[in-house]
């Protein structure tokens, strides 16, 4: 199949493409074997390690790269198709969970979780940072141009993030706690705060992978509609 006139490069294709999704998918296979091997505490809980955001994004991550390789083994413009929709979502996801996991770690780490449980620095990079440069790679050389604007990306970022919060506090329903350590410290509004301003990143973040797959392939008005989401719908 012809690729689109925007996009950078072949894809899907059974070249470079299909490289680069099988390496994505390697390093998420690698992650979920490393839950399995080396559980930790929240593992045994309701919800199990599907309380944690960042597996949440891993899982999505992965659903992304299963249609995108299958689309480069195929040649199927529906599974291509597939894969596009999927990246809206995660790739501004794990954008978000690298910004937030990265830049809280930095301040305190038993914010995320308790010493006892801290990962290693492989497991910890493939987990948090591995799927936002994947994704981003494929969204920029491989995939064609998104056509979000502001108020669907703002719809879409509140949307997923209330829904997470929601499922985390129907699990500490079933728990009794939660499982990231920073949820106990806060009150109910401020975790309301929490959840508003994740959403607000995540928009933040959509915006921003759409201003740089303008800037690195050459398209002026889409780096104009990420400048200006509102005006631009």
């Amino acid at each position: 199949m012809a690729r689109h006139p925007l996009q950078r490069l072949s894809s899907p294709s059974r070249s470079f493409s299909a490289v680069v999704h099988v390496a994505g998918l390697a390093s998420y296979t690698y992650s979920f074997w490393f839950l399995q091997q080396f559980p930790n505490p929240v593992h045994f809980g309701f919800g199990s390690d599907f309380q944690f955001l960042s597996i949440i994004g891993l899982a999505l991550s992965s659903a992304t790269f299963v249609f995108a390789l299958l689309a480069d083994l195929t040649l199927n413009p529906r599974l291509f198709a597939v894969k596009n929709v999927l990246s809206v979502c995660s790739a501004p996801l794990e954008v978000l969970i690298s910004v937030l996991y990265w830049s809280i770690r930095a301040i305190d780490k038993s914010l995320l979780m308790p010493p006892e449980i801290a990962l290693p620095l492989l497991p910890d990079f493939a987990f948090h940072a591995v799927p936002a440069i994947m994704l981003a790679l494929d969204l920029m050389l491989l995939s064609p141009p998104w056509t979000i604007k502001g108020y669907g990306a703002v719809t879409l970022s509140t949307t997923l993030a209330y829904l997470y919060w929601g499922w985390v506090e129907y699990c500490f329903s079933r728990n009794g706690w939660y499982p990231y350590p920073i949820f106990d410290m806060l009150s109910t509004w401020q975790r309301v705060l929490l959840f508003s301003v994740s959403a607000l990143l995540m928009t933040g973040s959509t915006l921003a992978l759409k201003w740089l797959y303008g800037r690195i392939n050459g398209i002026e008005k889409f780096r104009k509609e990420a400048l200006h989401p509102l005006k631009a719908d």
